[in-house]
């Protein structure tokens, strides 16, 4: 995997089961090798003036490379709450940090590359984003209704749009999806 160091592959992830319950622990490689069920989590970040932070994934991410993403989130690692991965993971992604996660709820998400038990937050950050280089590749700020707008016409990861698709619903009824 190009991208991800001997490090990472080999660190522990947390396996839940499928009453979104932990049970137990694999290496990363693992994990992805096996599509064994773990725990993600997906934070979106907005700003004070409602705008979501968009960005696109490098090409050298092991899953989902080079498409959008308007959530920040990684894999639970071994003994980690789904609190405390997000906070970690929004932090080496975009460098946010300091302001509180608001949790969103839990989702079930499955497909031929990833099974996992997703944890979802939101956070309201007006500092400055600073991106992991390794991870993202381009980024900003847009409005609901671009984010809507870019979804239907973009390659967005397919997990993040999955479980947050009733977020997505509302801000579509709420008129910032849409004209």
């Amino acid at each position: 995997m190009r991208g991800v160091s001997e490090d990472t592959r080999d660190e522990l992830v947390a396996l839940f089961d499928d009453t979104g319950a932990p049970c137990g622990t694999a290496s990363r490689r693992r994990v992805r090798a096996e599509n064994l069920r773990h725990a993600a989590t997906a934070v979106v970040v907005r700003n004070a003036a409602g705008e979501v932070y968009v960005h696109r994934r490098t090409d050298t991410k092991d899953v989902y490379p080079g498409r959008y993403d308007f959530c920040a989130g990684g894999v639970l690692r071994a003994g980690e709450s789904p609190l405390q991965s997000a906070r970690r993971e929004v932090a080496e992604e975009l460098g946010v940090q300091g302001v509180p996660l608001l949790r969103l709820g839990e989702r079930d998400y499955a497909d031929a590359h990833t099974r996992y038990r997703a944890f979802l937050f939101t956070c309201t950050y007006d500092g400055p984003v600073r991106w992991q280089p390794e991870e993202v590749a381009w980024g900003r700020w847009v409005s609901p209704r671009r984010l809507v707008e870019m979804v239907d016409e973009l390659v967005f990861v397919p997990d993040s749009v999955a479980v947050l698709d009733r977020w997505l619903d509302a801000l579509r009824a709420s008129g910032h999806g849409s004209d």
